[in-house]
């Protein structure tokens, strides 16, 4: 066993991308999963494939979960185990198609998961509860008398400080060894027979690949776990039965327990063994601070992943082969302006203050946790946020945004900005640019259930609200970096009420233009005229802050190596860095 070096570990995407970020309802416990386990498998068109009707049958009328909640869970999982880009792009279309709610209805009908791995998905939503064991349940299914006490202020800040887990692999080996048990028992089909007796089928064990992966040694090629136990050494240590394909419960967990080990790919080891990502370097020496680490030159898809920690007073932007695809974490930034223009499959902003976040589109999800006055501009696939305050999202996005507890101050905008490649991106990783529901966030409370709330569009948003940022405040943003591409203006347009108050201020601009040119001015007047106005936009620029972003993007700073094929690009490593020397004015324009 040494020798061949077998090892398993829990697979990253499932608890970094799939466990929601807050306690999850008691209804979901493992009591009320094991009665479903049974239920599916006793119902016509619950097994081996379930249907979103079903799973609305069992969350609504047995689990008693309002619809929204029910459908959150199924469409989190849905991006979780991805279909192509293709067959997204084809999702959305048939949504958009949609005018109203039995028609949406119709479209949802037609999806369906596979239904061990969506218990083992809701399952996992335990990743971020305090004890498993903190309540014990005896009812055949919830009723509405028995309701947990709310925590109080205290208790709910204590659970909000302990919920981020999603990124720690150490925590992920601590679950799946914990609860390796439970997590079989959920797969084992009912019978009349003892633990030790019974048997858990193939189709079973490959439903458990959601969760755990492999290889045989170091640098060999990672495989599910189901390949891995049936043949080898493990097949016998697992009890493999060829005959029946199935193997005896207690092998199987003895096996699995043994040969549990850290993930190779997890952040823990990209920090300790991880490749430095080259960026641009705009003030010499600034950077020394930051840790900017990536594995995704040994990573399989699904596991690259790039960290970026401590950037501080920077402006930093890039696109790269090396973060396509790639599960990016920012963490701990501050009064910083972050352009990462590639396809990406998922970010985590943690703990980041005043910084403005531009992304390329977004695959499965944005989460933004314990950030105060962070600025995310992104197409994604779901935007989450969490325990923070005073940020702003301007997404285009086909899933509702969605609200945890611990949140103050949270605003929302139409997507706003584009860059040349950015349509191709987002057809690379299946987004379109309808439906958007980027104004109809899901406010979940600390007890799992969605709270039935009302955006505020007062300028001073009540704590644990949300608004919808007013067109009047609204501005469009440019993307101050020149790209290959052929996007050459915001996909999908602005809503028209947002389109208006951007007219509305171009016309001012251009009336003002009119007055300053008719007044006719002497050449002295005009110098005058000229100096007040710079001193005026310098005073409101140091105001506002973009005084410290323009000066990051001056060429000066800069200081670019110029390649034969564009003299104002700069380079690393072979990747392109956006930047160039019209950076400056077009941010100006921005403005």
């Amino acid at each position: 066993m040494e020798e061949e070096g077998i090892c398993i570990w829990p697979r990253m995407e499932p608890f970094m991308l799939g466990a929601l970020q807050v306690a999850p309802s008691s209804k979901l416990s493992l009591h009320y999963l094991r009665k479903m386990a049974t239920y599916v498998r006793t119902r016509d068109g619950c097994f081996p494939v379930l249907g979103w009707p079903m799973w609305r049958h069992i969350a609504c009328g047995k689990l008693q979960l309002p619809e929204d909640l029910a459908w959150l869970y199924f469409e989190t999982f849905d991006l979780l185990v991805g279909r192509t880009p293709e067959k997204r792009l084809e999702w959305a279309e048939s949504l958009s198609q949609c005018s109203s709610k039995s028609e949406l209805d119709q479209q949802r009908n037609k999806l369906s998961v596979d239904t061990l791995q969506f218990l083992l998905f809701l399952f996992i939503q335990q990743l971020n509860r305090v004890s498993l064991r903190s309540s014990s349940i005896v009812e055949e299914w919830p009723s509405h008398r028995t309701r947990s006490p709310s925590p109080s202020p205290s208790e709910r800040e204590g659970k909000t400080s302990s919920q981020n887990k999603n990124w720690d692999d150490q925590a992920h080996l601590s679950f799946v060894n914990n609860h390796l048990a439970e997590i079989l028992e959920l797969l084992v089909e009912p019978s009349g027979q003892t633990q030790r007796d019974s048997q858990i089928s193939l189709e079973a064990v490959r439903s458990l690949s959601l969760l755990l992966e492999g290889s045989v040694s170091q640098g060999r090629a990672v495989q599910p776990v189901y390949r891995l136990l049936t043949k080898g050494p493990l097949q016998t240590e697992a009890g493999y039965c060829t005959k029946s394909h199935s193997f005896p419960l207690h092998k199987l967990l003895s096996c699995l327990q043994q040969n549990l080990s850290l993930n190779p790919f997890g952040i823990t080891a990209c920090l300790h063994s991880g490749k430095k990502l080259a960026w641009a370097q705009q003030v010499e020496g600034a950077m020394k601070r930051a840790k900017i680490a990536r594995n995704t030159h040994t990573a399989p898809p699904g596991s690259k992943i790039v960290l970026m920690s401590q950037v501080l007073k920077q402006t930093l932007a890039k696109t790269s082969e090396k973060l396509t695809g790639t599960n990016m974490k920012i963490h701990r930034c501050a009064e910083s302006f972050i352009y990462l223009l590639s396809p990406l499959r998922s970010v985590t902003v943690d703990k980041c203050r005043d910084c403005t976040i531009v992304l390329g589109p977004v695959e499965t999800a944005v989460h933004v946790h314990s950030c105060q006055n962070v600025k995310v501009v992104c197409v994604a696939g779901r935007v989450v946020f969490g325990a923070s305050s005073h940020c702003t999202a301007f997404i285009l996005t086909p899933t509702r945004p969605l609200l945890l507890p611990g949140n103050t101050d949270i605003s929302f905008g139409p997507f706003h900005t584009f860059y040349p490649s950015l349509e191709d991106h987002m057809a690379s990783v299946g987004l379109a640019v309808v439906p958007n529901v980027w104004d109809q966030p899901l406010v979940l409370g600390t007890d799992g259930i969605l709270k039935s709330t009302q955006c505020n569009t007062t300028n001073s948003p009540e704590s644990g609200c949300y608004r919808l940022i007013p067109p009047a405040e609204f501005h469009t943003l440019v993307v101050p970096f020149e790209m290959d591409g052929d996007t050459c203006e915001i996909p999908g347009g602005l809503p028209p009420l947002y389109q208006e108050a951007v007219e509305e201020k171009k016309k001012r601009i251009q009336n003002w233009q009119r007055t300053v040119t008719e007044i006719r001015l002497n050449k002295e007047q005009r110098s005058q005229f000229q100096a007040l106005v710079e001193m005026k936009f310098h005073e409101w620029l140091l105001e506002t802050g973009h005084r410290k972003e323009l000066d990051s993007l001056s060429p000066a700073l800069l200081a670019p190596q110029k390649t034969p094929n564009n003299p104002n690009s700069l380079t690393a490593n072979g990747d392109s860095i956006v930047t160039n020397g019209q950076a400056k004015g077009r941010s100006t324009a921005a403005y």
